[in-house]
């Protein structure tokens, strides 16, 4: 994938038009084996400029785990308005540190190995920065490598960004154990303190608001739940993450302070603590999208599977499709049967391993050999199960993109 590829907007949206998206997706595959993964170029493009819309001018931090596709980060690090990456791994930051420059590790790590490659090689640990949230975690960066025998360790200080209310408990994530400003700056402190590491940034990632749906279809009651939460919450944190970074500020000269996700991008850039946001899965928009009211980017990204054989009339069983998006084993996580309309799951089988039956009126004109294209709940599960993406372009496949799993990566 050329760097210039997402650079400038689409001058169509045919995804609009789902009678003929689809099915020129099919015939410009049509030579591809099933399982195949299409990634539509024109669709990347409205999507990535759609997230840059939405920030308004507040930097993009691209998160890795929803995209694993290395072209397909880099393209969009050349977009303007898109620096640095929020990896998900050490040993996946110390594997993109070959061609990109500013990486946040996005977790806590254990990782021996990658401990000691950091630590002993300059120019890598001036390109990846650590998430830490404890003293605990330096004492074990400690434990592989002595201060004195490394590299300084960039660190970033994770805030506990979740909502926490007598009515609703945690809400948000099970994350960083520093909730307030108090908390943040003792942290800091010691830190600032410990030889060997340099505390360079600050982030406190919203879940509650990122990633839950203010309009899911067909549960109001829910709906109106979630919108309460989130409007709450967004203004619960904008005050507590600013405290948190000005108290933070005046131990640690930090470089930067990310918040956000493709579901809050508006409330996080309004937080004038935070200067950068992250996104992903907003790139190649799966369908947990389709629940929030404010933004919906295109499906960009989407996979067929082939008809195999024909239960009933009505019924036609695909080869594959347990495609589970992470979190809460819902419905919601299961792909979504896009193409042909009019297909649904079985309830007592739901999305198999290997092998999905689908019915309903769009499943009795399928044979064997037809392809069904689904839609991905998250971003990060398309990419583990195939070892590439065919990118399309004007109706043809005009590039083979490796995802992590191509390249013989498997990082988690």
């Amino acid at each position: 994938m050329r760097e210039n590829d997402l650079s400038s907007r689409p001058d169509a949206a045919p995804w609009l038009t789902p009678s003929r998206y689809w099915p020129d997706l099919t015939a410009a595959t049509s030579e591809r084996d099933a399982p195949v993964v299409a990634l539509h170029l024109d669709a990347l493009r409205h999507n990535a400029h759609q997230l840059l819309d939405r920030a308004a001018g507040t930097p993009i931090r691209v998160a890795t785990k929803s995209i694993r596709v290395r072209s397909v980060i880099e393209a969009v690090l050349a977009v303007p308005g898109f620096g640095g990456v929020l990896a998900y791994t050490l040993a996946e930051s110390l594997w993109l540190a070959d061609t990109v420059d500013d990486i946040l590790v996005g977790y806590p790590t254990a990782d021996r190995s990658g401990i000691e490659r950091l630590g002993r090689s300059p120019e890598l640990a001036a390109r990846v920065t650590l998430m830490v949230d404890s003293l605990a975690q330096l004492d074990f960066i400690d434990s592989v490598l002595p201060a004195g025998s490394r590299a300084p360790i960039r660190v970033c200080l994770e805030l506990d960004a979740a909502w926490d209310v007598p009515v609703f408990g945690h809400v948000g994530v099970r994350r960083s154990p520093v909730h307030t400003p108090e908390e943040a700056r003792a942290l800091a402190v010691a830190i600032v303190a410990r030889p060997g590491f340099l505390l360079v940034g600050l982030m406190g990632y919203e879940a509650q608001v990122a990633g839950i749906r203010d309009r899911p279809s067909g549960q109001p009651v829910r709906g109106a739940v979630n919108r309460f939460i989130r409007r709450r919450s967004i203004a619960e944190l904008a005050e507590r993450r600013g405290a948190a970074v000005a108290a933070v500020r005046q131990v640690a000269e930090l470089e930067f302070v990310n918040g956000g996700g493709t579901g809050s991008l508006e409330s996080t850039r309004a937080d004038a603590s935070v200067t950068e946001l992250a996104a992903g899965s907003g790139l190649f928009g799966g369908h947990l999208f389709d629940g929030y009211s404010g933004f919906r980017p295109a499906p960009a990204a989407a996979f067929a599977l082939s008809v195999v054989r024909k239960a009933t009339p009505d019924t036609a069983v695909l080869q594959g499709g347990g495609w589970i998006g992470s979190g809460p084993p819902n419905r919601d996580r299961l792909p979504l049967p896009t193409w042909p309309q009019g297909l649904r799951f079985l309830p007592l089988e739901m999305a198999g391993e290997v092998q999905t039956p689908v019915a309903g009126r769009g499943a009795e004109a399928l044979s064997v050999g037809d392809r069904v294209w689904l839609r991905h709940a998250k971003s990060g599960e398309l990419s583990e199960h195939v070892n590439e993406f065919v990118l399309v372009h004007d109706g043809r496949v005009v590039d083979v993109l490796p995802t992590y799993r191509g390249e013989g990566k498997a990082f988690l």
